[in-house]
C-alpha cells in the first residue's frame, strides 16, 4: 500500500506539461483581448483629440471676426494651428426679425480642415446694427 500511496504523491506533485500549455493559451487569449481594447481605445482618443482640436480652432476663428459694427458680407480665409479654416457672412433671410428694427441678423458660417481632412462646420448667427439711412 505504501508503494501505490508514494506513486500517487509523486503524480500529484508538479503540472503537467498539458495544463501549462492551456494555461499558456488561456493568458494569450485574454491578453489578445486586451490588446484589441486597447487600440480601440487609442484611435477613439485620437478622434477625440482631432475633434477638439477642430472647435478650439473654429472658436478662436469666431472670437477673432470683427465686431459686429464691422461685421460684412463676405468671405475670409487662412490657416491656425495647422488647421485651415473659412469663413462666410451673408444675410440670414428671417422673418423673426420685424422691418423697423434697428437690427439686422447675419448668418456666419465657420469652416475648418484638420491635416487629416476632418472638416468642421460651425454656424452661428450675430446680430449687427442696420447701416442707417
Amino acid at each position: 500500500m505504501s508503494r501505490v500511496t508514494a506513486r500517487e504523491r509523486r503524480r500529484r506533485r508538479g503540472f503537467t506539461l498539458i495544463e501549462v500549455l492551456v494555461a499558456l493559451a488561456v493568458v494569450a487569449a485574454a491578453l489578445a483581448a486586451i490588446g484589441g481594447v486597447v487600440a480601440a481605445n487609442a484611435r477613439a482618443t485620437r478622434t477625440v483629440e482631432a475633434r477638439v482640436a477642430l472647435e478650439q480652432t473654429a472658436r478662436a476663428v469666431l472670437a477673432g471676426l470683427p465686431p459686429r459694427r464691422d461685421l460684412a458680407a463676405g468671405g475670409l480665409d487662412g490657416e491656425l494651428a495647422g488647421h485651415r479654416w473659412r469663413t462666410e457672412v451673408r444675410p440670414l433671410a428671417s422673418d423673426g426679425v420685424p422691418a423697423g428694427s434697428p437690427w439686422e441678423a447675419k448668418d456666419v458660417i465657420v469652416t475648418v480642415r484638420g491635416p487629416s481632412g476632418a472638416t468642421l462646420v460651425l454656424e452661428t448667427v450675430r446680430l449687427t446694427r442696420r447701416p442707417t439711412e
